[in-house]
């Protein structure tokens, strides 16, 4: 079971205890320090990418993966849009309330149902909850029923084609028992605790762009980013 290190940091934070960030590690990367400060930073301090993500957002939001609500914040205070945050980490959602929050909840994206919304919001590669290339089927096709029909699915992620070597014929170095390069392993370290590992996906445009079209959606390249990251739209065909 979780031990929910995410949520306790980003809550830690927002309740004044703030003391050290959070640490994470890949199965194809080191250690490195997640800034909880970054989480909770302004619309001017966000990427181009979001901030466009932000700017394109309209109707009635659905941010997944809210962590500490900087998006949805920004949308209801600025844009005066009603914005419904869903996170399955229970402390980052009780984080979202604090701040102000109208509409935070304790869910799991693939159990919400009975709502549809004009713009889907799954931002900081929020793609890669679905774990592995596998479950992407099964994953746009939840999106589809909360999307009404001129609504729009906004998401960021990254190619990480980059972090592995090159071979001497011009190709990559990708482990043979890996399915896709884009699935790595998740660790989270916070205040001497560590995590349950868990499963991410960076999925690269093209790729994303054949499931999506073999899902009856559309899809948009919005944006490139500045380290092979990028912003796409998908719409119901």
């Amino acid at each position: 079971m979780s031990k929910d290190l995410f949520g306790k940091a980003i809550l830690d934070y927002q309740q004044g205890n703030y003391s050290e960030d959070l640490v994470t590690e890949t199965s194809i990367s080191e250690e490195d320090e997640l800034s909880l400060p970054y989480l909770f930073r302004s619309y001017d301090e966000m990427p181009k990418i979001e901030r466009t993500a932000l700017d394109l957002s309209f109707g009635n939001v659905l941010d997944v993966g809210c962590g500490a609500g900087s998006h949805s914040l920004f949308l209801q205070h600025e844009k005066g849009l009603h914005v419904t945050s869903i996170d399955i980490s229970e402390n980052a959602i009780k984080a979202c309330s604090l701040r102000g929050l109208k509409d935070a909840r304790f869910q799991d994206l693939l159990r919400l149902e009975g709502e549809v919304f004009d713009t889907i919001l799954l931002l900081m590669n929020g793609a890669g909850m679905c774990g592995k290339l596998e479950n992407i089927p099964d994953f746009l096709q939840q999106l589809k029923t909360l999307l009404k029909p001129k609504g729009q699915i906004l998401l960021d992620s990254s190619d990480i084609i980059y972090m592995f070597d090159d071979t001497e014929d011009g190709g990559k170095l990708i482990p043979a028992d890996v399915p896709y390069y884009g699935e790595v392993i998740f660790t989270v370290k916070y205040k001497g605790e560590v995590d349950e590992p868990f499963n991410w996906l960076y999925i690269d445009y093209n790729t994303l762009r054949s499931a999506a079209m073999a899902n009856g959606l559309d899809c948009e390249l919005v944006q490139e980013g500045e380290h092979y990251d990028y912003l796409a739209k998908l719409t119901i065909l």
